[in-house]
């Protein structure tokens, strides 16, 4: 007889699997619930962001497409929703929005298994929305006006988009990990702001390409380095302070985020670990290479980002107190 959680959960490791090969092998470590519930977290964020930024979607679908995935996770996510419940038609066909529907199931038995807020399933596609709003439809930093470019005008703006895009996709993923403590909630968003602001560091001419700047206004006033200049891809030492500048940020919220592997149970802290491995090793790379972002993507090696995240697994299965812990996830946002 066809069980269409178990299939809801079996997608979402296929597509886990397939797409985030370096964290499925982190996942692995985890006990059977939560290797699942990551991977239909996992799955779930992939489809918000394949709705913002596939490009086989054309742009001026994506915003009916969202608004589509907004309601449908709206009705299936939230306390009284039944699995039976109507959903309404996709605006078209296009396999973005047939693998949402794919997701739902298990996406809803994990929430309620894990006690992850709706609010903060909810808060992703936001932050989405936030890209697609700001999107001037030419994907060309040629045909944007400068000034349209700058994103945000302060690092408050910006924090809160970053909230948006990772903020909680950090407090999402502590509830299926198990806290003790309702301030880990907090430092998961500054963990992620940090994640995010490395990402952005690293994709500054890329972003650029696609007419955005997300470095703050303020900032780049600071250092008088403007926008015409990163368009132009100009490497001075107005630059280099400007960069030096954000990495030390970036590094400051990554010194607090620490504090949170005193407030996880045992199983996510090996995950926690390796993902904070991997992107503060980005940031390192990018200071190395004196940030050099402009003439190349810098990125770990494949093989440096497996073995940390295929160690994560080992360590979770040698440490005794990650088998024995039974998880204390508090309820509540």
């Amino acid at each position: 007889m066809p069980d269409p959680l178990a299939d809801s959960y079996e997608f979402c490791r296929k597509l886990t699997r397939r797409t985030a090969t370096n964290f499925y092998y982190s996942f692995t470590g985890l006990p059977r619930d939560r290797f699942k519930a990551m991977c239909a977290l996992y799955a779930y964020m992939r489809v918000c962001d394949d709705i913002g930024d596939d490009d086989s979607l054309p742009l001026e679908q994506r915003a009916p497409a969202l608004q589509w995935w907004r309601d449908i996770v709206s009705m299936r996510l939230t306390s009284d929703a039944s699995p039976s419940t109507q959903l309404p038609a996709a605006p078209f066909v296009h396999e973005t929005l047939q693998n949402g529907v794919s997701v739902l199931p298990a996406m809803q038995d994990s929430m309620a298994r894990f006690s992850i807020p709706v609010d903060c399933l909810l808060d992703v596609i936001t932050g989405v929305g936030m890209d697609l709003d700001a999107h001037d439809g030419t994907g060309s930093a040629g045909t944007a006006d400068a000034g349209d470019m700058c994103r945000f005008q302060t690092f408050e703006e910006l924090a809160d988009y970053c909230y948006h895009v990772a903020g909680v996709v950090g407090r999402c993923c502590i509830h299926v990990w198990g806290f003790t403590n309702p301030r880990a909630l907090t430092l998961a968003i500054d963990c992620g702001l940090a994640f995010q602001l490395t990402n952005i560091l690293r994709d500054i001419a890329e972003d650029a390409d696609n007419g955005r700047v997300y470095l703050p206004a303020e900032d780049l006033r600071r250092f008088d380095y403007p926008v015409e200049a990163i368009q132009s891809r100009v490497v001075d030492d107005r630059f280099h302070d400007l960069m030096e500048f954000e990495a030390d940020r970036a590094a400051e919220y990554y010194s607090r985020s620490r504090e949170l592997f005193q407030y996880l149970e045992p199983t996510g802290q090996p995950i926690l670990q390796a993902m904070m491995r991997i992107y503060e090793g980005l940031l390192t790379e990018i200071r190395r290479s004196n940030y050099d972002v402009y003439s190349r993507r810098i990125s770990l090696p494949t093989w440096r980002k497996l073995l940390i995240a295929t160690g994560a697994a080992v360590r979770h299965r040698l440490n005794p107190r990650a088998k024995e812990a039974t998880p204390t996830t508090p309820s509540g946002p």
